[in-house]
């Protein structure tokens, strides 16, 4: 079992986070790692596993490896259990927040 999101990353945020969906249905977040190396796609693993309840090593970029916009394989959710699951955790970031 697989799902697929499309994701718009910005590398050397100031502070790592889900965004929120873009009009486009892209999940929009940000990491602290420079786009070099593939530090940044180590950096999206790590930010969307935690997020997911997943580990970083079941997800993986499939296309857009030295892009902004990149499609994540996530394995072990379907797609109905991986939109809950970021909607979720961008429901916690909001609270964290005080939105």
């Amino acid at each position: 079992m697989s799902a697929r999101l499309e994701v718009l990353v910005r590398p050397r945020a100031r502070r790592a986070g889900l965004l929120g969906f873009r009009a486009d249905g892209k999940l929009m977040l940000a990491v602290a790692a420079p786009p070099e190396d593939g530090r940044a796609n180590e950096a999206v693993a790590e930010l969307l596993g935690a997020a997911l309840g997943l580990k970083a090593r079941d997800l993986r970029v499939v296309r857009g490896q030295s892009a902004r916009a990149k499609l994540i394989e996530v394995t072990g959710v379907d797609e109905p259990e991986l939109r809950r699951r970021i909607e979720r955790a961008l429901g916690g970031a909001k609270e964290k927040r005080g939105d």
